[in-house]
């Protein structure tokens, strides 16, 4: 029996030397007990055997990194036994329904959230410096032995100030352009900030009780973050007074541009639907009521997304158009039906994807009996940004893609240099891949035949590329 004991600081380092020995020497899984120099060892525990170099394909040190941190070391278990199948399958990776692979691709997720949600949920709170840098200190408690795999990106975006996040195990230090780990005990540290108490006071003032689902609030930032929150100690007196301040708001509230149908006028006043799940279905019924912008006055009702909520690509466009505006649905008009044309001549399953647009109602200007369709204003995205943000939350796509530079510049912030961009893939507000291609709407403006169909093709291979891009993140 061989029983490595890892280090809790450089524990991929260390898990990567003791794999690569075991299996050079043909040591079965079942033969080895990983675990941390603080578990428990076997009383008789045989050294580890001078090991060789591995050939590995180029995405298993990458599904390593991300299965060693989980908290179990059943993560370190199965990344080894993925490493001598590799040996005599080296194509196993590419088998999502291989029990191994699904597993590890499972673990992966859950730590990649976890690297997720420290990026988004961690808060720094000014301390006392040395005068010449400002000095900042955070605290956060992730699900998985993560820290490792965040230093980087906090070192990144705050390279310009000094600061330590610590956790129950482990403080990472940045000081004078140096990053360090290092073992810690300890608890959470005191609380309190003059900044904290202010930003409480306007988080208070900004509160908008309309707008408020706890059960979507505990799952896009579960409960356990929430003392990470300044704002946090407020929010239960703020959802305790929400039903006043809403029915306040109702009674108090301007005649609306257009009045609101019969189901429009419940949906709004509807305490049952304010505080319910936040699935897709009670997102649309929700959206339903939307005046988040004044285009909702014109356009005949709110055009949500469709498609199954585990789908795991989510595709954006820009705005519904006349056809989807009267039918109540996304990308049935000429322009969704070239893109159901191409998306099927790429291999893909219309049935398996979501798709939504950018800005949920259709913006035109009226000439005769036509309704011309006008560009959405960076402010209308910007107010629509939130429903998207929910499609994004409530379906938790592996893979965006951006249709125009308006899905673009909702996704990451910047529609600007589509032509440029296309083909390739960046990120999202929340990190998430997107993958950059042109509007079906873009295709049918070509004058020229020849275009047209040169600029077809190329729209066929960008979303050609999807299932290849869906393989490589699952292994």
């Amino acid at each position: 029996m061989f029983a490595p004991r890892l280090p809790r600081l450089g524990t991929f380092d260390a898990w990567r030397d003791a794999a690569r020995r075991l299996a050079a020497a043909g040591i079965p899984p079942s033969d080895v007990e990983w675990g941390l120099e603080t578990d428990p060892a076997p009383l008789i525990a045989d050294p580890l055997p001078a090991g060789d170099m591995l050939s590995v394909p180029k995405a298993f040190p990458a599904l390593a990194r991300h299965l060693i941190p989980y908290r179990s070391n059943g993560g370190m278990a199965l990344a080894y036994t993925l490493l001598t199948r590799l040996k005599r399958h080296p194509r196993l990776l590419s088998d999502p329904a291989d029990p191994d692979v699904a597993r590890a691709n499972e673990i992966a997720k859950s730590v990649r959230r976890d690297i997720h949600k420290m990026h988004a949920f961690l808060r720094f709170r000014e301390v006392e410096g040395d005068g010449r840098r400002r000095r900042f200190s955070a605290w956060f408690e992730p699900d998985h032995r993560i820290e490792e795999n965040v230093g980087r990106f906090f070192a990144d975006r705050f390279g310009d100030m000094d600061w330590e996040i610590a956790t129950p195990d482990v403080k990472i230090s940045f000081e004078a352009g140096r990053l360090s780990y290092s073992l810690h005990e300890g608890g959470r540290p005191a609380e309190g900030d003059p900044l904290e108490e202010l930003w409480t006071t306007y988080y208070k003032s900004i509160f908008n009780p309309a707008r408020l689902k706890p059960k979507a609030m505990s799952a896009e930032m579960p409960k356990k973050y929430w003392r990470n929150l300044p704002e946090a100690q407020a929010i239960p007196d703020l959802i305790a007074g929400a039903r006043a301040r809403v029915s306040q708001m109702v009674t108090n509230a301007p005649r609306p541009a257009r009045a609101l149908t019969p189901s429009q006028e419940a949906q709004m006043n509807s305490q049952t639907d304010l505080f319910a799940a936040s699935g897709l279905p009670e997102l649309a019924k929700s959206a339903s009521a939307c005046t988040r912008c004044p285009l909702y006055s014109d356009a005949t009702q709110i055009v949500f997304g469709e498609g199954p909520e585990d789908a795991r690509v989510m595709i954006v466009g820009e705005q519904p158009g006349d056809k989807e505006d009267i039918a109540g649905r996304p990308f049935v008009g000429p322009a969704g039906q070239m893109f159901d044309e191409q998306a099927i001549a790429a291999g893909l399953d219309r049935s398996e994807l979501y798709v939504t647009n950018a800005v949920k109602h259709f913006k035109f200007v009226q000439r005769g009996r036509r309704r011309i369709h006008q560009k959405p204003a960076a402010s209308e995205v910007s107010a629509c940004r939130w429903w998207l943000e929910q499609e994004l939350t409530a379906v938790d796509p592996d893979l965006c893609v951006a249709l125009g530079a308006t899905a673009l510049h909702a996704l990451t912030g910047n529609g600007a240099g589509l032509l440029k961009r296309r083909g390739g893939v960046e990120k999202t507000r929340d990190g998430r891949p997107v993958l950059i291609t042109v509007h079906p709407s873009y295709l049918l403006r070509l004058p020229g035949e020849e275009d047209r169909a040169r600029e077809t093709e190329r729209f066929r291979d960008d979303l050609s590329r999807i299932p290849e891009l869906l393989k490589d993140m699952a292994a």
